[in-house]
């Protein structure tokens, strides 16, 4: 592939609700443009876009793809993101690094959940886009239907540029609204009489739109003076990039119709990296905010935006050069990590074809191989002139299950699996819960987790199941008590003795565990007081209750007795456990439960719901705010009622909805609850 200034690139992220075609509209776009000699399908697992196991298995994208088409003198970088919400992470990615968006629709299905969140993302970053209208060919297929479902969804700035003829079996072309011409399998044609006023409704919305991104233009208009095709066709690209004017085409993937017409559009409206607004990089050693704009002369700055594990080349680095060149076989410096990664060969991606190129101008996208120390988010520069590049905001995850392995022994192979795959996706959390002993990973949803443990079992050779996870309870006391611990053994020549008095009483929240000493005049000698804390600390670890650590205690050791000859460290170990043990008992044991604190987002109709929802998870609503047309609720909530909730939010809301949590502290679990809890852990116990 040739070299292109950057005045000549695109870089374009497909967009859309799963299912919608975004893949198969890659695959019809590389094919048009000649870049490969195949069509491939998503179906029988011959496409360049989706060539991950998972994805060839599940027949649904995971990844954010990458591949490059020339197409009229032009190189189009397509960036194909996955569509269900659990990969959430690889669309924000691929919007990241992206100039502009193709937002795909379904003809059949329309304005879908899916549709509505990649809008607000390509708003986040203020992004130009073109909306494609797919799957005209597909039975209940109706365009103006869904022109008027984007309209009243997302504004008027939506304007359709195509007209499609016929719908599903018998949809065969559409109208080019700008040229006033007919496409029919590929032909040039005559408009049909029966679209001709539609044609001419939508030159005019176009025609006006255009007008009204530039003041003589508008002046003209008013006036009632005709705008030449050129003037129109300059406002039309003006208006597109300044997000003034968002293009409707039409077509099918599948039937190969309108993907040569997107590919111009994509030349001729949406914008090169030269036309964006300059990125803003920070020097670290200044702490100074700097321009960016995409020149090849400007100070390096490149910023990776996905991790990939290649099974031939190992660690695969995939970045945009903002600033700059890269060149194979050099050296950069990692400002994120500050220290220096040696640059071997440069690649272009085509799904998980690497092509070698000797440079990476400002602008284009690539990869390399085998760096040591550099991850997602990291930026790439030049040590002489450190820069930090903003990277994605990855959203965190929110549903945690508990993994084991199904063979005894595999556990390090686990958290090696997983550590590696952490690289790939900064969507995972892996943890290990100290209080349950548990291995925790976390993701977006249950199909994200699905993939992962997958992956797992396929890379690394690990069986391994998921479970939900233990809830890290606590125990406490209420009250204060006075009690005895005396260990007493003789068998024969040196004996056992430890004999002890303790104080047990509660602290606040937080308190943790306070050991007192108020021994006077020896009644248990120096040496053997570690030994009693010894005691106490490794019976609150082990629980008295059901088993959880105790916690916010206070043990004063005011008397007790030895003897001269059997006592030692060991008996009174013994002795001060035997005393907590039973002192805990006596003293009004409670079970603690974590609390969290949740934030939710939803559309205002599915506020009661929420609120419901909430309530039955033993929830405390603390307030909700109006913001933007949807509420924000805040409660506190028992985490053991929180594992499962992004299913269950997903499920209430139809997707729409988004939530947040962290722990804030811990609550007495309720006493009917408490008894089952504990009734169960001694079951376990006795197992």
């Amino acid at each position: 592939m040739k070299s292109y200034t950057v005045d000549k690139i695109r870089n374009i992220v497909l967009v859309g609700h799963g299912g919608c075609g975004k893949t198969m509209l890659a695959e019809a776009m590389l094919y048009d443009a000649k870049a490969v000699d195949r069509f491939g399908q998503v179906d029988d697992g011959t496409s360049v876009m989706d060539h991950d196991p998972e994805e060839v298995k599940r027949k649904i994208s995971i990844n954010t793809s990458l591949a490059p088409v020339e197409f009229a003198n032009h190189k189009i970088n397509l960036l194909d993101t996955p569509g269900f919400f659990d990969f959430v992470g690889e669309v924000k990615a691929g919007v990241r690094v992206a100039d502009a968006g193709i937002v795909v629709v379904c003809a059949a299905s329309g304005v879908e959940v899916g549709t509505e969140k990649v809008w607000s993302y390509l708003e986040e970053r203020d992004l130009p886009r073109i909306v494609f209208v797919n799957k005209m060919d597909r039975e209940n297929a109706n365009f103006h239907q869904v022109y008027q479902a984007l309209k009243d969804k997302f504004g008027s700035r939506l304007i359709p540029i195509e007209i499609p003829i016929g719908a599903a079996e018998s949809f065969k072309g559409y109208v080019d609204v700008i040229t006033g011409k007919a496409y029919i399998n590929g032909k040039e044609e005559e408009v049909p009489a029966d679209l001709k006023d539609q044609v001419e409704e939508y030159y005019h919305l176009l025609l006006e739109a255009a007008a009204e991104t530039d003041d003589d233009l508008l002046t003209k208009y008013l006036e009632g003076e005709e705008l030449t095709k050129e003037e129109v066709l300059n406002g039309f690209r003006k208006g597109t990039m300044a997000r003034q004017i968002i293009p409707v085409m039409c077509g099918s993937a599948l039937k190969n119709i309108g993907i040569e017409d997107l590919l111009k559009k994509i030349v001729e409206v949406l914008p090169s990296p030269a036309d964006t607004v300059p990125e803003i990089a920070v020097n670290p050693q200044a702490n100074e905010e700097k321009e960016l704009k995409a020149d090849t002369n400007g100070p390096v700055a490149a910023l990776v935006f996905k991790t990939m594990a290649d099974p031939f080349v190992g660690k695969l680095t995939l970045f945009r050069v903002y600033s700059g060149k890269v060149s194979s076989d050099s050296s950069l410096w990692n400002a994120s990590r500050n220290q220096e990664e040696r640059i071997g060969q440069l690649f272009l991606i085509k799904g998980k074809t690497q092509i070698p190129v000797p440079v990476l101008e400002a602008g284009d996208l690539g990869a390399v191989a085998k760096l040591q120390v550099t991850s997602t988010n990291d930026t790439l520069c030049v040590k002489g002139t450190p820069l930090l590049l903003t990277g994605t905001e990855f959203p965190k995850p929110k549903l945690t299950m508990a993994v084991a392995a199904k063979t005894k022994g595999d556990e390090d192979k686990i958290s090696s699996g997983l550590n590696r795959l952490l690289d790939e996706d900064p969507t995972i959390k892996v943890e290990k819960d100290t209080t349950t002993k548990e291995q925790l990973l976390s993701g977006i949803g249950d199909l994200h987790l699905e993939v992962i443990i997958s992956k797992l079992q396929k890379k690394f050779g690990v069986q391994v199941e998921l479970k939900d996870p233990k809830v890290p309870y606590k125990e406490t006391i209420k009250g204060t008590v006075k009690v005895e611990g005396k260990h007493k053994k003789q068998s024969g020549g040196r004996g056992q003795y430890g004999h002890v008095w303790l104080e047990l009483e509660p602290l606040p929240q937080g308190g943790g565990f306070e050991f007192v000493d108020k021994i006077f005049g020896g009644a248990v000698p120096r040496q053997f007081i570690p030994a009693v804390e010894k005691g106490i600390r490794e019976t609150m670890e082990e629980g008295v209750l059901a088993g959880y650590p105790v916690v916010d205690v206070r043990a004063t050791l005011y008397d007790g007795s030895y003897h001269s000859v059997d006592s030692s460290e060991m008996a009174f170990k013994i002795a001060a456990s035997m005393a907590f043990k039973k002192g805990f008992m006596d003293a009004k044991p409670i079970l603690l439960e974590p609390i969290v604190n949740v934030t939710v987002t939803v559309p205002e109709e599915y506020m009661g719901d929420i609120i419901g929802d909430l309530n039955k998870k033993r929830g405390r609503i603390l307030g909700m705010d109006p913001n933007h047309g949807f509420q924000v609720i805040r409660a506190q909530v028992p985490l053991s009622e929180m594992f499962k909730y992004a299913i269950d939010l997903r499920s209430i809301t139809q997707g729409r909805g988004e939530f947040e949590m962290e722990f804030d502290h811990y609550e007495e679990v309720p006493a009917n609850l408490a008894e089952t809890i504990i009734a169960a852990a001694k079951a376990n116990q006795s197992e």
